[in-house]
């Protein structure tokens, strides 16, 4: 089992975002350049890093869901708006949990909008562990577009996990919008299968 996860084992927690960014990277899974910030000071010298306009959201055990507790803000423009959202972020987060432990604020630059889709896995009692795609948002949400294999998946598994959702032909470039990259998609479940094998 990887260190991360043991750690939130033992922690009897889920994954922290920046925990689970970080086990995505190792199993070469691509994800957006981030940082935590565990205080203001930390702003200065963002823009180095981290191209703006940013996102900026609270991570912590005790704030699930992170847009109800006022911990998320997009579209910072600058290093000035980010000390003001960051002391924001922080005060919201204690007003929603006056117990609540701060790990602090992860940032991220906003990344262009595209398909969404959604990767889950679990542990089926019958099945042993089990993998989850479809497109996001309200299509898992509402029309419960999805598909499910058992793990570890072969290739043949992943593109029949992809061709098989209604959402396919929104992948394939619906309505003169360009072709997504299927062949990434496939590589993605592929190496999300394998986390989970390994985990």
């Amino acid at each position: 089992m990887h260190r991360i996860i043991e750690k939130a084992k033992k922690e009897k927690r889920s994954l922290l975002e920046t925990e689970a960014k970080e086990l995505l990277r190792e199993y070469g899974i691509p994800v957006p350049d981030f940082k935590l910030i565990k205080s203001e000071d930390e702003i200065a010298g963002l823009a180095k890093e981290i191209n703006f306009p940013i996102v900026m959201k609270i991570v912590s055990p005790d704030i699930i869901h992170k847009t109800d507790a006022g911990g998320v803000k997009i579209g910072i423009k600058d290093e000035k708006e980010a000390k003001s959202v960051y002391q924001e972020i922080i005060f919201k987060a204690k007003k929603y949990n006056k117990k609540v432990k701060i790990s602090g604020v992860i940032v991220y630059p906003i990344v262009p909008q595209g398909t969404e889709i959604i990767i889950g896995m679990m542990e089926d009692p019958h099945f042993g562990p089990v993998i989850m795609f479809g497109l996001g948002g309200i299509f898992v949400e509402v029309l419960k577009d999805i598909s499910f294999r058992i793990i570890p998946l072969e290739e043949r598994d992943a593109r029949e996990m992809i061709t098989e959702i209604k959402g396919y032909e929104i992948l394939k470039g619906a309505r003169g919008e360009p072709s997504k990259d299927i062949k990434a998609i496939k590589n993605l479940l592929l190496k999300i299968s394998q986390l989970a094998l390994e985990n």
